[in-house]
């Protein structure tokens, strides 16, 4: 074990990250309408970025470069306000690489464009190794053992892979068909049917959209790519496939060691996804575990009070049963079951939600249902409102109805704009001991 943890140092040390956080989430429809996917909030206070950010931090990979690109700002701001106090002088860092037109005059036409645009910055930190992380998936990993095994098996490039069921993994993800050895054999990218693994026919082996490559070889494939017109200049499409025709590809399976099984890992790239993988939370004992010491989540969150629970009486009681709460909540005489409220959610009396994630700033008024739903940002629901009980209704009103039944409701469906979200600030200054429903009682 000593000798695999000083290899591991030895390994991070040498090694580049980059994550690629251009991504707009189209299949997130509305959600993702004013800012990317990177930034979807997640599990009460982070966001989807600060879990390879962190998985890069507990591994001890320090330098990493953020690949930006759709609608940015939100997701910079939170870069710069959580994840700016690294050592620079230490060589420590994380920077923010926009498409900045550095070698072209267009923007990134792709993920392997993305990285071909940045080689002068990638060129100045001299790696031996370039880890390349996909900023959207919700998961646990140390990335030193993926380093650790494509130094042993010599490999020109390591893929991480886990298994995902055949139907969903269906025009959505890329599949590898390796050997007992875990040589790549082929990679399809998003292909409509599939290969399943061997002696497991109901699942494939999908990609993570994490891969590690040797410095040299990179360059040499992208520069190669780039010149190439008929190219879509993608990882997964164009630089995987030809490299596995060529060189030593392995897999890196993303299981247990102790019991060979998959670890937990999730694409939150659907609505119903990211409920599902929000929902996981909420159980009594979830796969993916937020309170361990040892491995912590890092992100910014706001200053902001404790949670608070309001009124005690038979008529309205604020209560929250198997269910996540966070900083800033006020659930004043609501009742909450098996839900997420984000940070500074105000859930007013008579209320129920239910099954439910209600996201930062949002405000519930008195008297609502509100039932298997992603309420976003900001919104303002009014009093008597009944969202996830009619999908006919929920249509009817504009909300978007999912193909397993999750309502998505936004401040735009809600015909809400700027001018709401100042009101609502103004409320919660008065509203520090419950006020507002002080007011009414």
């Amino acid at each position: 074990m000593a000798i695999q943890q000083r290899l591991t140092t030895h390994l991070t040390r040498d090694t580049l990250t980059l994550i690629m956080a251009g991504g707009r989430g189209s299949r997130l429809h509305e959600l993702t309408e004013f800012h990317s996917k990177p930034t979807l909030h997640f599990g009460g206070k982070f966001r989807a970025i600060d879990f390879p950010l962190s998985n890069c931090v507990n591994s001890g990979l320090r330098r990493i470069g953020v690949l930006t690109q759709y609608k940015a700002h939100s997701l910079i701001d939170h870069l710069v306000k959580g994840w700016a106090s690294f050592r620079t002088e230490l060589g420590e860092f994380v920077q923010v690489l926009p498409a900045s037109q550095q070698i072209h005059g267009n923007w990134y036409a792709g993920t392997a464009d993305a990285v071909y645009q940045n080689l002068d910055f990638v060129c100045s930190q001299r790696p031996k190794y370039i880890l390349i992380l996909s900023a959207d998936h919700i998961y646990k990993m140390d990335y030193g053992t993926i380093l650790a095994q494509h130094a042993a098996t010599g490999a020109d490039v390591t893929v991480s892979c886990i298994p995902v069921p055949v139907a969903t993994a269906a025009g959505a993800y890329g599949v590898l068909t390796t050997d007992p050895e875990n040589r790549v054999l082929a990679f399809d990218e998003k292909p409509d049917s599939p290969a399943p693994i061997s002696g497991n026919p109901g699942y494939t082996l999908a990609s993570m959209g994490n891969y590690v490559f040797n410095t040299e070889l990179l360059f040499d494939a992208l520069s190669k790519d780039a010149e190439d017109p008929h190219s879509e200049h993608d990882f997964g499409r164009n630089i995987i496939p030809s490299l596995v025709r060529s060189k030593h590809v392995f897999a890196f399976p993303f299981e247990d060691e102790d019991t060979a099984l998959p670890n937990y890992w999730r694409d939150i790239g659907t609505l119903d996804a990211y409920w599902e993988a929000n929902m996981d939370l909420v159980s009594m004992t979830p796969e993916l575990n937020l309170y361990d010491r040892y491995w912590p989540i890092l992100t910014y969150q706001p200053q902001l009070a404790p949670a608070k629970f309001v009124f005690d009486q038979d008529t309205r009681r604020g209560t929250a049963l198997d269910s996540i709460v966070s900083a800033g909540c006020i659930v004043s005489g609501a009742r909450l079951k098996n839900s997420l409220l984000f940070t500074d959610v105000t859930a007013h009396s008579y209320s129920s939600i239910t099954e439910s994630m209600v996201l930062p700033g949002a405000n519930i008024g008195r008297h609502c249902k509100i039932h298997k739903a992603i309420i976003d940002q900001s919104c303002n629901i009014p009093p008597n409102t009944e969202i996830g009980i009619n999908h006919r209704n929920d249509r009817a009103r504009g909300f978007r109805v999912t193909e397993n039944g999750v309502v998505l409701v936004t401040p735009k469906m809600l015909s809400q704009g700027i001018s709401h979200l100042s009101d609502r600030r103004f409320q919660r200054q008065q509203q520090g001991f419950g006020g507002c429903e002080r007011r009414h009682a």
